[in-house]
């Protein structure tokens, strides 16, 4: 079977260190590995509130594709496109949405109805979506009209652990996440300041996404007096979090919201009981017997989740069992490039 040629835009620097971009590099080079012809196209990195240039060139090259050749949208792309440039393209358009953006935390009113607005109208006119979660597909059937046989799941894929270092001693408590508010890390910092009485330290990684955010992270370990037990690493290299994964013995994110959340999967394949909150995609992505979930933007309620992991050992290891379980079920990232694989093979010519 010949495979159909495609082509994926991508705004900005395609290495960037959110969960959004490393499942598109992902999946850009898992069809090629596949022996697809796929060609990157890189569009400028002012989207999603694109200046003018950046939208003309994104129009150029889009209108000069191949008309055999669909395009994958990343969802800043498929979000904000002008509308009618959208609707006069000549290749068929899956749009990529990791979550809708006017889910999106810190937005005032008329920018998140600007967003849903454009966004639900831009995804009326393309050929087909996908999406990381279930989640992510039932909000785009429920609030954005889009019908569920125009949206395909496509979960991503997790690489599995190659080693297993001995674990820290105390026990560590890893979070992974970009510093920025959605992932919630100052609760996570208030959690732990509540548990001074335990024996454990804290690493935080990720990049300092949103400089203001993790300024105030900065200020804040200091506040609560935490800098001698929880570290805030920054971004570090693909092995050092390896070791980090191998060597912690809960995994916590306090995050207020998740389309998806890749963390989940890679704690789930290094066997770590999770904690987080019952926010977005988190509760299908966890499993109940895995993790412990608690609302979002409570302290008091994630401390307590995380004292029951640090005191009740049995209990802990229950959770991790599942957890190594749930990781071995998990796809690869072959598994979700034939998924979109599928999705580009499929899809009809556009008409007009």
């Amino acid at each position: 079977m010949t495979l159909c040629p495609a082509a994926f835009a991508i705004p900005g620097d395609i290495s960037q260190p959110t969960g959004g971009y490393y499942y598109e590099r992902r999946l850009l080079e898992g069809l090629r590995l596949d022996g697809r012809d796929v060609r990157h196209l890189q569009i400028g990195a002012s989207f999603p509130d694109p200046s003018k240039a950046d939208m003309d060139d994104l129009i150029a090259q889009l209108s000069a594709l191949e008309v055999n050749r669909p395009v994958i949208l990343d969802g800043f792309l498929s979000a904000t496109i002008d509308t009618t440039a959208l609707a006069r393209l000549h290749v068929p358009t899956v749009a990529m949405v990791h979550h809708p953006l006017a889910l999106e935390s810190g937005l005032d009113a008329d920018r998140r109805e600007f967003l849903y607005r454009i966004e639900r109208d831009n995804l009326a006119l393309v050929s087909h979506v996908l999406v990381p979660s279930p989640h992510t597909a039932a909000i785009l059937s429920d609030r954005y009209n889009v019908a569920p046989d125009r949206i395909t799941i496509a979960r991503p894929g997790t690489d599995r652990p190659t080693f297993r270092a001995a674990l820290a001693d105390p026990p560590m408590i890893l979070s992974v996440g970009i510093q920025h508010p959605r992932k919630g890390h100052d609760t996570l910092l208030r959690s732990l300041a509540r548990l001074r009485a335990l024996d454990w330290t804290a690493v935080i990684v990720g990049a300092a996404y949103d400089l203001q955010f993790a300024a105030q992270l900065e200020r804040l370990l200091v506040d609560l007096d935490l800098t001698d037990r929880a570290q805030i690493a920054g971004r570090v290299s693909d092995e050092a979090l390896g070791t980090l994964y191998s060597e912690a013995s809960i995994f916590a994110l306090a995050t207020r919201y998740e389309g998806y959340g890749l963390v989940f999967d890679e704690a789930l394949a290094a066997g770590l009981p999770i904690v987080s909150c019952a926010t977005g995609a988190v509760p299908d992505t966890v499993p109940k017997d895995a993790g412990r979930l608690v609302p979002p933007d409570d302290p008091d309620a994630f401390a307590a989740a995380l004292e029951k992991l640090l005191t009740d050992t049995e209990h802990r290891s229950k959770l991790s069992d599942a957890s190594t379980a749930a990781g071995r079920k998990l796809p690869s990232w072959s598994d979700t490039a034939r998924t979109a694989g599928t999705v580009l093979d499929r899809l009809p010519a556009r008409e007009g």
